[in-house]
């Protein structure tokens, strides 16, 4: 699982089909450490987004127990924008909301009526994004790279190599200082936002079709042009690894595809362990 890069509207980092099972996914997820006590005293908020019969956007929460509609939101963009607005935390705005009838997120799921958990009026203020090299790979992969690093010189060391190197040094930043920049690529805008369950379409010039299971940072922009942290969720990045094997210079070609995240977004931290499969 990669770790999501800062933000830049509304930006998704690393971004399924979705799964049938998720709405119970994200809660075995988060129980994890401090998490899974947390969990068990209802502290954790998961929020989403369904349409009801009315062909009108509810957005949902559930904290441990049952999934209810909250009062007087539009849309987790919405929402999300109230809160950067009026500088009280998400979870605050929620509670002072209130929240009313139950939802079954299964059966919405089942209808099809589940839907990314969040999206922006306009697609194209949408952004899908990711970050290609995290800092820090496996023990193994880590080790090997140490390795590499005390016995070759600078000009041996290939760009994913040097791009290491310079996240050892500066990739975790003391506060106030600005840290390296991972690698980023682009994946598309809000027209390439694939909802949970729905179909994911692969073009006609792709060699490759493989899902990709991520964490998404999830942001929206402020007024005041700073970024807002919404939450986590899981994800699908499904990008062409074929062609993106061809030549690093590919990336970005390959990652130019449908992605899908969700359907419900982890209000506040990671755990600071997370572990999971997937499966097709």
């Amino acid at each position: 699982l990669k770790e999501p890069g800062p933000a830049s509207a509304i930006r998704t980092d690393n971004f399924t089909r979705g799964m049938g099972d998720v709405p119970a996914a994200l809660g075995k997820v988060c129980r994890s450490g401090s998490h899974a006590k947390a969990h068990e005293r209802g502290l954790i908020m998961l929020i989403s987004q369904i349409l009801d019969d009315a062909e009108t956007i509810r957005v949902v929460a559930r904290n441990g127990g049952k999934t209810r509609i909250i009062n007087g939101a539009r849309s987790v963009y919405s929402l999300a924008m109230e809160a950067a607005r009026t500088g009280v935390g998400l979870v605050a705005l929620i509670e002072r909301k209130g929240l009313g009838e139950t939802v079954d997120l299964e059966a919405a799921y089942k209808k099809g009526r589940l839907l990314s958990p969040i999206n922006h009026p306009d697609p194209a203020h949408l952004h899908l994004t990711g970050t290609g090299l995290t800092h820090l790979g496996s023990a193994a992969t880590r080790d090997s790279m140490h390795k590499k690093l005390s016995a070759d010189g600078e000009e041996q060391l290939t760009d994913s190599m040097k791009m290491f190197r310079m996240g050892l040094e500066g990739g975790k930043p003391a506060k106030g200082q600005v840290g390296v920049q991972p690698e980023w690529f682009y994946k598309g805008n809000g027209t390439m936002a694939v909802a949970p369950g729905a179909a994911l379409m692969s073009p006609a010039c792709a060699q490759d079709a493989g899902a990709e299971p991520e964490i998404a940072g999830i942001y929206v922009i402020g007024d005041d042009g700073a970024p807002f942290r919404v939450g986590f969720t899981l994800s699908n990045e499904f990008s062409d690894h074929v062609t993106e094997r061809v030549n690093y210079l590919f990336l970005a070609h390959s990652k130019l595809r449908n992605a899908s995240f969700g359907p419900e977004i982890l209000i506040g931290d990671l755990p600071a362990d997370i572990r999971g499969s997937s499966r097709i």
